[in-house]
């Protein structure tokens, strides 16, 4: 997957200008799909060039002109054609999971004070998670095609968090 793709399932949510996409990426995207502002504008400026977003002036009072983004015939063609090719299976490249394995190499206990962090970060994700699903997703039972996706990524999210929450935990007490 290139950032292209993400870039084109978030304009197809909703046109946006870089900032914006910026924003929903820190909010949003950026939860599993990393990406600086810098990487966002220069890809959007490629994608521009190659005829797979269009871009409409909106001039705006006091500031300089927006440009907002939005996928071209072509840009949709080449999502769905993304959107239909198999998937790989996905890697699990962990540091953690090598700081576990080595642990009886090194100083147990600072690790453990590190994962009792690391932990901590997991819950926070966690409560974030859950209350972006409370606040944006009331009723799933009545969310469109769309909507039902994102609730179901955020859902994948709260999973993971369980799983990083559950493995630590079990880590620190079969080791403490």
């Amino acid at each position: 997957m290139a950032l292209e793709h993400a870039l084109l399932v978030a304009l197809s949510e909703r046109p946006a200008s870089g900032l914006e996409l910026t924003r929903r990426f820190e909010r949003s995207l950026g939860f599993f799909w990393h990406a600086t502002h810098q990487q966002i504008y220069r890809v959007l400026g490629r994608m521009v060039d190659d005829g797979w977003v269009t871009v409409e002036v909106v001039a705006q009072e006091g500031r300089p002109d927006k440009k907002v983004h939005t996928p071209s015939d072509l840009g949709r063609a080449a999502l769905e054609a993304w959107l239909a090719e198999p998937l790989p299976m996905e890697t699990f490249r962990s540091e953690l999971a090598v700081k576990l394995r080595g642990a009886s190499y090194g100083d147990r206990a600072r690790l453990a004070s590190h994962l009792e962090t690391t932990r901590a970060e997991h819950v926070a994700r966690l409560a974030a998670y859950e209350l972006m699903e409370r606040e944006q997703f009331p009723d799933p039972a009545g969310l469109d095609e769309a909507a039902r996706d994102q609730w179901l990524v955020l859902r994948g999210g709260i999973g993971l968090e369980h799983f990083w929450i559950d493995w630590i935990t079990d880590y620190l007490q079969e080791t403490s």
